[in-house]
């Protein structure tokens, strides 16, 4: 135990000083919530108001302002004329312009408003349409209300962006420990040195494991605990299966990086490679975006992918997706026998001396 605690503090220290892996594991991340927090994290969110400008021009009766009077989202601002309204939206002083003259109802938009168009044209399409019902003297025929089911808590998209990033950051830190880590040690033949000692190449494993499965697991702790403090954003984790799936991710990850390993015959090589599998994952893996919107050859890719399933298990743990308990076990059974059936592999390559 002592031979094993001491590797696990050497490679605690390699890693501290092992700039480029651990802003990949732990930095990455934070970086990312908070790049896509400042600038989306707060469009879907519940206090989002949507500040429209309305030119109401003489004549026009009072329907559409009992209307916006009624809908609680929008934050009306009068304007004079409608040369100026249409100055202040592309300059995005306003969201949404409003043109009334008691007869039509003009609405101006910015289309380069990519993010937010869609959701702006349904709140114009709505005011028309409650306009021209009450000038009718008639009322809507059903009123709809929105209830989510199951156990999620996601209210946007940045909810499910979160738990993707975190996904990412344990992907990163299993793959690098194999294809960076040990594949460094190969090529500059300090596995060779090693194996004259009485350490097992099993010791080296395990206290390498066991590094990275604590950086994953404080990397996800980190990202989630900025995630709400700064942008108010509500999980509802269940911890014991939050800390299973995390160790299962994360030894499934270094399973990867063992098939890297073992397949690129120049060790200086794997890490490059794995940086390339990554970012191809990170995009076709539904972190940033849903699956749902990749064509249909792009989504069968997806599934060929192990960060896909990471992906949801996190999203899963943390409260904001849902999925059976059977698909969640299996997916984290899954990801734990690839990384147990393939450590053995490992070892092999770690004892085999002067691999070229």
């Amino acid at each position: 135990m002592t031979g094993l605690g001491a590797l696990f503090r050497t490679q605690a220290r390699v890693l501290l000083r092992d700039r480029i892996t651990l802003f990949f594991t732990v930095l990455f991340p934070i970086v990312f919530v908070l790049i896509f927090g400042f600038v989306w994290g707060g469009v879907e969110g519940p206090g989002a108001r949507v500040r429209l400008g309305l030119v109401h021009r003489d004549g026009g009766d009072d329907v559409l302002a009992e209307v916006l009077a009624a809908v609680r989202a929008v934050e009306v601002l009068p304007y004079p004329d409608r040369a100026t309204l249409k100055e202040d939206l592309a300059k995005r002083r306003v969201d949404l312009g409003l043109v009334w003259d008691g007869e039509s109802l003009v609405v101006l938009q910015d289309p380069t408003r990519v993010q937010e168009g869609y959701a702006f044209a349904e709140l114009a399409r709505g005011v028309a349409a409650e306009v021209d019902l009450r000038r009718q003297g008639l009322a809507p025929p059903v009123r709809a209300e929105r209830e989510n089911v199951g156990r999620t808590v996601a209210v946007g998209w940045f909810n499910l962006l979160v738990p993707g990033i975190m996904a990412f950051s344990i992907l990163t830190a299993g793959l690098f420990a194999v294809s960076g880590r040990i594949t460094q040690m190969k090529e500059r033949k300090l596995l060779d040195r090693l194996l004259v000692t009485p350490m097992s190449p099993g010791a080296l494993l395990a206290a390498i494991a066991g590094v990275r499965l604590v950086a994953g697991f404080l990397a996800t702790l980190i990202t989630l605990g900025a995630a709400v403090v700064l942008f108010r954003v509500r999980f509802a984790v269940n911890w014991p299966l939050f800390g299973a799936f995390v160790v299962a991710a994360t030894l499934g990850a270094m399973g990867l990086g063992t098939v890297i390993a073992l397949l690129v015959r120049r060790p200086s090589s794997a890490s490059t490679l794995a940086s390339i599998v990554a970012q191809i994952m990170l995009f076709l893996s539904g972190v940033y975006f849903p699956i749902e919107f990749l064509p249909a050859f792009l989504r069968a890719v997806s599934r060929a992918f192990p960060l896909t399933y990471i992906v949801e298990g996190m999203r899963y743990v943390t409260g904001v997706a849902d999925m059976s308990a059977e698909k969640f076990a299996l997916i984290t059974v899954g990801l734990f026998g690839v990384g147990v059936g393939l450590l053995p592999a490992l070892s092999r390559y770690v004892v085999s001396v002067g691999r070229r």
